[in-house]
This record gives C-alpha cells, structure tokens and sequence, in this order.
C-alpha cells in the first residue's frame, strides 16, 4: 500500500536555525571532482554541401566539408567526492525538460542549491546535462535530431511551473502576480528563465542510454529525477534494478512501463509533490498518473512513500522545488528518508 508520509515519520526539522547557518560557511572538503562524459555513438553524414568557411571577422575563408563521422547522444557529468563520505553510494542529480544541471547548483536568488547542501552532509555527488543540453552539446537536425528544438518564452514557466496565477506575468517585474504564498524567489525570475534551453521531444531514447551509461559506470547509487526525467528516472532503474538503491521522484512528469513496476520491488521510491496542484489544469492528472504507477510497483512488493508537501507542513512550492526559498527543508525531508532506508553511513 502506497503510503502518505507524515513529516514526524521522517524527522524532518523545517527550521534550521543556527546549525545550519553555520554549517553553509564551514569549508567544503573534497576529496576529488571533476567531469567526463558517457554514452553517445558515431553517425555519418552525407549529401551536404562543402562550404567556404569565415571563422573570425577579417579571417581566411576555411574549406569545411560536412561529410563525414560525428559523436552524437553523448552526455556531461560533473562529480564532487567529498573527503568525509557519509552516504553510501553516490546520489545522481537529473533534471527536467529544457533545463541543465544548473538547476541543481545554486538558486536564482544566488543561495545554496541541492547539489551543494547533499554535499555537505556527505554525499558523493554527480549532476549531469542530459543529451542535447548545456555541455552535453546537441547533433544536427533532422539529420541526427528528428524534428525541431522548442524554446520557451519567459513568460511560458511562470504559470506552467506553478510559480505566478494564471495572467499574473508582465514584462514588469514589479506587477507580476505570483500565487499566494508562493515560495519560488520573485527576485530571481529572471534570472531563473536565463536557464532555460532548447529542448526536443524526440531525444527520450538517446537520454535513456546515456544515463544507463552514467549508471553502468558509477552505480550503485541513489538517483534524484525532476519533471521531465521522471520517465528517465524509472526506465533506467527497470534496465538496471541491481544497480539502483533508491529513487527520488521531484514532481515526475513521466513513470516507467507499467509492464514492468516488479522490476522496481527491491528499489524504495520517494515520490515529492509541492504545493497549488489541485488548481492547475494538468498537474492533478500528472500526479496521478505517477502515484497509480507507485502504487503498481507497491502491488509487486515494493516500497513507494508519497510526501505532498502541504500536507507536511511545508507550503508554497512551485514545481521548481530545488529553487524555492524553502528548498533545503524539501532536501532535508529527502536527506532524512535517505537515512531512514539505511542509505547513510
């Protein structure tokens, strides 16, 4: 049975108070990072035409020939070991549809972002650019790429993403309506939309094997998927199930083949939803299509704990919960069901 969880169940402490203040100054210890990518394969193109090429204003004209072999579908991934290791495996951050691993980073009003604060309490961290994204590159299309890249307005997250009331967004800042209680930093609006990048629908596959790559090389691990990743979060736990010691589902917007939920009975999931869904014309539905996929996977035998968040206390979430001004006690929620499943040291 899929079970609603209570924030006493978990522990959670919404206010952090001195502690944690103090522990956000303290210096970060590392014991290594860096970056590598994964995944992708060889294409030939052919029938292009052979271009003379200016590549610096006043610069000699380059012969380039388009023909030829490129590496495509490869992805980027950034890693931070900490030296005082208390998670015991490395927890793997995903993001959502036309967004890169910067989501994870730091907020758009500049405070501490997940990546950061799952750091410091000992987790050895990867944050990735799926396909197609930020420093994972994108192939040409449609060559490579069926279709054409979609981009987004700076209006378009305000009210899809649960952040301002439906006709609330105007170019001015100051008479933007965002909803009531809304914890999505309005002075950072702006600098969250600058984020944003193309984005394609037809990469789910390519994404997929990418991060089955990312799994095969560092797992096992704890893996984290926002929005968009859901699909990817649960596909690729179905394709490596001894690879995967937990899922953190951040408001999925995609579940896994339902076909196949047993796969996932020995891998406990937390599902996370934030607050204003109920009067959203599509969230309601989304949520459902994810929690009657968590309780599939509960009738197989396995473990599905569901936090909405205004139930818990904790109010005013956008869909952008790694960014919201309550963010780190939606990443204490999660650090504290980590520990509870036996996944900290």
């Amino acid at each position: 049975m899929r079970r609603h969880v209570l924030a006493a169940a978990f522990g959670l402490a919404c206010s952090f108070g001195a502690a944690q203040a103090q522990q956000a100054q303290e210096p970060i210890s590392l014991r290594g990072m860096g970056s590598f990518h994964v995944g992708g394969k060889l294409v030939e193109i052919s029938g292009r035409p052979v271009k003379d090429v200016v590549f610096t204003p006043g610069g000699t004209p380059a012969r380039v020939d388009p023909n030829g072999t490129y590496q495509t579908g490869q992805m980027y991934v950034q890693y931070f070991l900490p030296q005082n290791e208390k998670g015991s495996v490395p927890l793997l951050l995903w993001h959502g549809g036309g967004m890169t691993g910067v989501n994870y980073e730091t907020t758009p009003d500049g405070r501490q972002g997940w990546l950061e604060f799952f750091l410091r309490k000992g987790w050895s961290v990867y944050n990735s650019d799926a396909v197609e994204r930020g420093r994972s590159g994108w192939a040409m299309y449609p060559d490579v790429i069926p279709g054409e890249p979609l981009f987004l307005t700076t209006a378009n997250p305000f009210e899809r993403f649960r952040i301002g009331a439906n006709g609330g967004f105007d170019a001015d800042p100051a008479k933007r309506k965002y909803l009531p209680g809304s914890q999505f930093p309005a002075e950072g609006y702006d600098n969250f939309v600058k984020q944003i990048v193309p984005r394609w629908t037809s990469t789910d596959q390519m994404i997929i094997d990418a991060y089955i790559a990312e799994v095969d090389k560092v797992c096992p691990c704890v893996i984290s998927f926002h929005s968009q990743s859901g699909q990817f979060g649960f596909k690729v736990a179905q394709a490596r199930p001894d690879k995967v010691k937990a899922l953190i589902a951040v408001e999925p917007a995609g579940i896994g083949d339902p076909a196949k939920a047993a796969a996932l009975k020995d891998i406990p999931v937390l599902m996370v939803f934030g607050d204003y869904i109920e009067q959203d014309a599509r969230w309601p539905t989304i949520r459902k299509t994810a929690t009657d996929f968590g309780d599939k996977i509960t009738a197989a035998g396995g473990s599905v704990d569901v936090v909405n968040l205004p139930a818990v206390g904790i109010t005013g979430n956008s869909h952008m919960l790694m960014m919201d001004k309550n963010n780190l006690a939606v990443a204490q929620l999660i650090q504290d069901w980590l520990a509870k499943k036996g996944l900290t040291k």
